[in-house]
């Protein structure tokens, strides 16, 4: 690899011995992490993707966001995307900073530039990761795909949630089980408020307690994208229930 890449692999190794923590309801500044580098392609298809991947690179897409209100994001044209590749290196050390579950609701600053070992900076941003495939066999990843994430524009995100207090909830220390309904929940988020989680504080549930999503507190510039508010996220049970309430949604 080139030595262009070669020094952002080491300014990534510095970075991610330091990872950020993960905030409530809102992430802290995507500078946090190494910015991603990238070079743009002009070709597609599985030969050409395969030489990248045999060269150390992972081919990568990125794109705005379709929302229900549809023209310009941000002066990004909806139809608009970008045909990237990245370094493999770089990319496996980012992944290994963050728990997988985060990895989609976690936002990265990324340059993209003219060629490899070029100081010509085509575009930058920051981008949200929407999939990352992998190989079902060795798990290695195969291809990324990105969406636009600059301040002033909204994505929808499917926000992991994370419970805590389960150390001193009552209901539990009677003997009941905590029954997690949802894993997650969707939201449109501004750009600079996408949380990387969201903590729902189980506390003080007691037996038959439960929390549904409209008790989930968020930044307030976050929309809930449900039809029902009122269904439940998580919910303490019996323990002779615990079968039966499992599969409770």
């Amino acid at each position: 690899m080139s030595r262009w890449w070669g020094a952002a692999a080491g300014r990534l190794r510095t970075a991610v011995s330091n990872p950020r923590s993960l905030y409530l309801s809102s992430s802290p500044p995507a500078a946090a992490y190494h910015t991603i580098q990238a070079i743009s392609r002009e070709f597609t298809g599985s030969k050409v993707s395969a030489r990248d991947r045999a060269q150390g690179r992972i081919p990568a897409v990125v794109f705005a966001q379709q929302l229900l209100t549809g023209g310009n994001i941000n002066g990004r044209s909806v139809s608009r995307k970008r045909l990237l590749t990245t370094e493999r290196k770089q990319i496996q050390a980012i992944l290994k900073s963050v728990e997988p579950e985060f990895i989609c609701s976690t936002t990265f600053p990324l340059q993209i530039r003219a060629g490899s070992g070029s100081s010509v900076l085509l575009e930058s941003g920051t981008v949200l990761p929407l999939k990352i495939h992998r190989d079902e066999a060795t798990g290695k990843v195969l291809n990324l795909v990105f969406a636009w994430a600059d301040e002033g524009s909204e994505l929808k995100v499917d926000v992991p949630l994370v419970f805590k207090g389960e150390d001193v909830c009552p209901g539990l220390k009677k003997g009941g089980y905590l029954n997690r309904i949802r894993p997650s929940l969707k939201f449109l988020c501004p750009a600079e408020h996408i949380p990387s989680k969201i903590e729902v504080d189980v506390s003080n549930l007691d037996i038959g307690d439960r929390i549904l999503m409209h008790d989930v507190e968020v930044h307030p510039s976050l929309k809930l994208l449900s039809k029902n508010e009122t269904m439940p996220v998580c919910k303490i049970v019996a323990a002779k229930l615990e079968r039966a309430e499992s599969g409770e949604v």
